[in-house]
């Protein structure tokens, strides 16, 4: 267990820094992938806050593994791509600050009623772009497959990692699953060149159940992912609404929270955690 890295969205347990700390060490975690920040998005941080925050983890003895931006969530037609880029620059400079090697984000909203393909030359234009600021400032941009993006299904997301020299890549089964796409089948396409995974379940209604118990197969893949020499895993648990999820994503493209309710965010958080830590334990027999 000691060469797997545990890492979480610890604003799913609190919006807050201090909390979020606390339920880190509570689930014997190694530190944070960092997205909300005392009720802040991470990219829209300042420098000033950043230090303090990277501060509290030293203190804590844990890691801001990665910083979980919302960095390629714009939209195709309406958003200003130079505008965005500026975003680009002070997330790189909050990671390098907080020490962070990897930041996590997106290939950009596409019209709905627009096929992906349309805007193919554009996205594979910014991503290099964006990767080409990321390089220079020694930090690893990592893509994440999500729902309403181009980067949606294991075909697109192979044609981004191809195509994008430089660029890394996250798996998250449960997105899979919200997209119609067989997990296992796009563990086959793209095995080879994730970097890390979020941990997420999802049913076949696409309502986010804990891991294990939805058609993502969690404990299949992170164990092949363990087999490739993959250790490094983020838990994002999505089992209660949390403060800052309907903010994190597109009108018409929110999350189907499931059936599991707990008591409390720090609770679903924690159940998570510690299930996620069983999974690989099985793994690693």
């Amino acid at each position: 267990m000691n060469r797997i890295g545990f890492y979480a969205f610890a604003d799913e347990s609190s919006p807050f820094i201090d909390e979020q700390i606390v339920a880190l060490k509570k689930n014997g975690y190694n530190g944070v992938e960092m997205r909300t920040v005392d009720e802040t998005s991470v990219s829209d941080i300042t420098i000033e806050k950043a230090k303090e925050v990277k501060a509290k983890f030293d203190d804590a003895g844990l890691r801001v593994w990665s910083i979980g931006s919302p960095l390629g969530k714009i939209e195709m037609d309406k958003d200003d791509f130079k505008e965005h880029l500026e975003k680009v620059k002070h997330t790189l400079e909050i990671a390098n600050i907080c020490e962070a090697k990897n930041i996590r984000m997106f290939s950009f909203y596409i019209p709905k009623e627009k096929e992906p393909e349309i805007y193919r030359n554009e996205i594979l234009d910014r991503l290099a772009q964006m990767v080409e600021l990321a390089k220079n400032a020694g930090v690893l941009l990592c893509h994440e497959n999500e729902k309403g993006i181009y980067g949606d299904n294991a075909e697109r997301c192979l044609d981004i990692l191809e195509n994008v020299e430089g660029l890394g890549a996250i798996f998250d089964p449960a997105n899979f699953v919200q997209c119609g796409v067989d997990t296992k089948k796009a563990w086959e396409l793209l095995g080879d060149r994730i970097t890390y995974m979020h941990i997420k379940d999802a049913r076949e209604d696409f309502k986010v159940v804990p891991p294990g118990e939805g058609i993502g197969n969690v404990p299949y893949i992170v164990g092949e992912f363990i087999k490739r020499g993959g250790n490094s895993f983020t838990v994002e648990p999505h089992l209660s609404a949390f403060t800052a999820l309907k903010s994190l994503e597109r009108e018409g493209e929110e999350s189907n929270v499931g059936d599991f309710r707990f008591k409390s965010k720090p609770e679903a958080f924690d159940f998570a955690c510690q299930t996620f830590k069983g999974i690989v334990e099985n793994a690693l027999k």
